[in-house]
């Protein structure tokens, strides 16, 4: 969607950015102790375009550990502070994972995982597509241990998901993938 925006609007928004000090990750206080990897990428390393708007538009994989004995279940929100908004953009809220486990690649676009509104109001997952010209985005993968499994999941959007977290949160952690739209 956005690699059809001109390359010169993307260079004039390029100071435009949510910022990092609004992501889930940075307003909800817990233990950082999640370790969560992918096998697509390192941490604060480039995406494959196979799992961006300009390739398959793949969710990657992931992995995680390190969670709390008494953790219910685990939430994943994906956010993008680089976006050029007054947020950053959500491109997958999946707010009921098992405590200890794994996602395949593409697991998130399928009919298996409930997940929230992303910031277009879509379910699923919005794969990485920066505007052309704005420079490297970070797309981050926030996960938080939950004391406690919420009942309603698909009418989430973030609002919900950081109201619903905050009092149920024991621990957390985060990946992070760059991408740039050349």
């Amino acid at each position: 969607m956005l690699e059809n925006i001109p390359k010169s609007v993307g260079e004039a928004m390029k100071s435009a950015r949510a910022g990092t000090e609004k992501l889930t990750i940075n307003v909800i206080d817990a233990p950082m102790t999640i370790d969560i990897k992918s096998a697509a990428f390192g941490d604060v390393q480039p995406i494959p375009p196979r799992y961006t708007a300009d390739g398959e538009g793949l969710s990657p994989e992931l992995t995680w550990r390190g969670v709390p004995e008494q953790t219910r279940c685990v939430a994943l929100i994906v956010e993008d502070p680089d976006a050029p908004m007054p947020q950053p953009l959500v491109h997958a809220i999946v707010p009921l994972l098992p405590r200890e486990g794994a996602l395949a690649a593409g697991e998130l676009g399928g009919d298996g995982i409930k997940t929230g509104r992303n910031s277009y109001l879509q379910h699923g997952y919005l794969a990485p597509d920066p505007p052309t010209g704005h420079g490297p985005h970070r797309y981050v993968f926030e996960m938080f241990a939950l004391s406690e499994a919420p009942q309603e999941v698909e009418s989430m959007g973030r609002s919900e998901f950081v109201d619903w977290v905050r009092p149920r949160v024991l621990a957390k952690g985060c990946l992070i993938g760059t991408y740039e739209r050349a």
